[in-house]
């Protein structure tokens, strides 16, 4: 029993690491990827794209003649009977005609009726003659057909126009995962990467503290020392587990935008300094294109359909025609067998001519024209918002680049300031305060650093959405 209980001691206790070795590493282009096939906002454009392929079929079927079939049967409990006028002479010219075919398949009262108006009866029938048998049985094939219509033709290549709405609406949805993911990926890798570089300082700072309690125990320093350098050891590492609290809030937004499972491990694979490259000289001054913002092409799309929503509307002014055919076959009898069966079949054309429809169609052609000049409008505002965007996402890239070089300047600054003063105070010339400001000065140093590498990556992600580079 121990030995095979050992092994599975062992197995569980090391589940968690085992766990944490197997978060799946994405970088910034694993994590779009992924999101590109897994955001709920990329599924929903592409069911929307499906779903106007559809409209296309919907509409196109409106043209296509149409067949279908009928069938009915009745079985009357109490045949209707029409009662015969007073003199139904003109009964009498043709009655004998009449009573060699259909005669033999009338009910006998029936029967009964024709004879004694056939006879030359002078008042009505009480009881009438019955045209129905009591069993009746229809089936026919009806075929209905489109000869012209203006609307059709100005819907169906409506239908297509929104197919490509709904094209380029999915590369707006491409777009903003793309943007979304990118700056919720960031923000991970600076926490990351802060708390990689508080752990080179809290070991550092180990370090220091450890020489300074042997120095104190030599005579060397004081006890003032030891508890300046304790304080600062404290700080950092509180400040890391603020770090980390952070860094797993921002994994979980960076989860939500890709689409990732919530309760699976995921890691982070890139580095800010590797990730940093050149915005070029074109991104900085050529000239705007505004094409390649799909948000620019969705609205000029959205200014054509309503252009086809104008003509739709004034091809209700003209006429349409339909033509049509019908088949039948239709049986009677008092029952279901000694009946007959008469055959019919006719085809024609129906003509929709509008007159008058108390100006509802002028009421639809202008609204159709008020929205045309709304969709145009928008387009134009988003041309002069595109502008300033660009121009301000070119500002705060060109700004962020002197700001990091400065930042630079001032963190290798403060790392020489920090290893003198380390120097000096190993030497016994040096103080521990000038220590502790020196380190103060570092920290915030690395850390204005890295907060300046991460404002130069946002700024380059946002200069490329805004000239529509992704």
């Amino acid at each position: 029993m121990r030995t095979i209980l050992g092994p599975i001691v062992l197995l569980l206790l090391a589940w968690p690491a085992l766990a944490q070795q197997q978060a799946r590493q994405m970088s910034l282009e694993d994590a779009i990827q992924y999101a590109l096939t897994e955001s709920i906002k990329i599924k929903n454009a592409q069911i929307s794209i499906a779903d106007a392929d559809q409209q296309i079929i919907e509409r196109r079927s409106a043209g296509i003649p149409q067949l279908s079939g009928s069938v009915q049967y009745t079985h009357y409990l109490k045949v209707p009977r029409q009662p015969l006028p007073e003199g139904f002479g003109i009964f009498n010219v043709f009655g004998q005609a009449l009573a060699v075919d259909l005669f033999p398949l009338l009910s006998e009262n029936t029967q009964a009726a024709l004879t004694e108006a056939l006879q030359g009866s002078n008042g009505g029938n009480e009881e009438g003659i019955a045209f129905f048998l009591k069993n009746n049985f229809t089936a026919g094939l009806n075929l209905d057909a489109m000869v012209f219509d203006a609307s059709w033709f100005v819907a169906l290549q409506a239908s297509r126009e929104f197919r490509n709405y709904t094209q380029i609406e999915f590369a707006t949805q491409k777009r903003e995962v793309e943007n979304a993911v990118t700056e919720a990926y960031l923000p991970v890798l600076l926490i990351q990467e802060n708390i990689e570089l508080l752990d080179k300082n809290i070991s550092n700072l180990e370090k220091l503290f450890f020489e300074t309690k042997e120095l104190y125990r030599a005579g060397f320093s004081e006890q003032l020392d030891i508890d300046r350098l304790e304080l600062s050891l404290s700080n950092l590492q509180v400040e890391r587990e603020n770090l980390v609290r952070q860094k797993q809030l921002a994994m979980e937004n960076l989860k939500f935008h890709m689409g990732y499972p919530l309760e699976e491990p995921l890691a982070i694979a890139d580095d800010l300094n590797q990730m940093l490259t050149d915005a070029g000289a074109d991104a900085l001054t050529a000239n705007i294109d505004l094409n390649r913002r799909p948000e620019y092409k969705l609205l000029d799309q959205a200014v054509t359909m309503n252009e086809l929503n104008i003509k739709l509307n004034r091809a209700g002014y003209l006429p349409s025609m339909r033509a049509f055919g019908t088949y039948q076959q239709q049986y009677q009898g008092d029952d279901l067998k000694n009946g007959f069966w008469a055959p019919s079949a006719f085809v024609g054309l129906s003509l929709n001519v509008p007159i008058f429809d108390g100006l509802d169609k002028k009421a639809r052609v202008q609204r159709a024209r008020l929205d045309l000049e709304r969709a145009r409008n928008q387009k134009e505002d988003l041309k002069r918002a595109i502008t300033l965007e660009v121009k301000n996402a070119r500002t705060n890239y060109l700004n962020a680049g002197q700001r990091l070089q400065s930042q630079k300047k001032n963190q290798e600054l403060a790392e020489r300031i920090y290893e003198t003063t380390q120097v000096k105070y190993r030497e016994g010339v040096g103080s521990s305060l000038e220590v502790t400001q020196a380190e103060q000065s570092l920290y915030s140093s690395q850390s204005n650093y890295m907060q300046a590498l991460y404002d130069l990556l946002l700024a380059k992600a946002r200069l490329d959405i805004a000239l529509g580079n992704n």
